[in-house]
């Protein structure tokens, strides 16, 4: 299925499968991008208010945005997006956590003035493997109505 506009009505959930969080991917990522020790060493992490080797909060708004690209946005009409309402890091995302995610539409509507354009506006979660929230973040995505993508 190719998600549409048309597709992505008020209370649509869409799942975005699994993800385990590895060690190495923690320290690799946090090398590059956000090298604080909390980050980088298993015992600093442990030190710290996260309790243990936690990917940076940024590593996890990148796994959520692969999630979302596998489970829907690459297979949709999707055309970008104008920014990001808000991010939230709830709890810690330690190395080894399995992630769930969901994408939930909380509202949309047509671009008056690019008629074959709709506004999504998207509730986007993941929970770990106890089911505790661990980050949530909203945001409007432009996509292709159904006709648009048609023609």
């Amino acid at each position: 299925m190719k998600w549409t506009f048309d597709d992505l009505t008020e209370g649509t959930v869409i799942g975005l499968g699994e993800k385990l969080v590895t060690a190495p991917e923690i320290v690799e990522f946090a090398s590059e991008f956000d090298a604080q020790p909390m980050h980088l060493d298993e015992a600093a992490g442990k030190a710290s208010v996260l309790g243990g080797l936690a990917a940076s909060g940024w590593h996890t708004c990148s796994m959520f945005m692969r999630m979302m690209c596998d489970g829907f946005m690459l297979d949709s009409t999707s055309q970008g997006a104008p920014g990001i309402d808000y991010v939230r890091w709830k709890r810690p995302v330690l190395a080894n956590d399995m992630l769930t995610g969901r994408i939930t539409v909380v509202g949309s509507r047509q671009s008056r003035s690019k008629p074959r354009l709709g506004l999504v506006t998207m509730r986007g979660e993941l929970f770990n493997q106890r089911d505790d929230l661990v980050y949530e973040m909203q945001s409007t995505a432009m996509f292709l109505t159904r006709e648009a993508a048609a023609s």
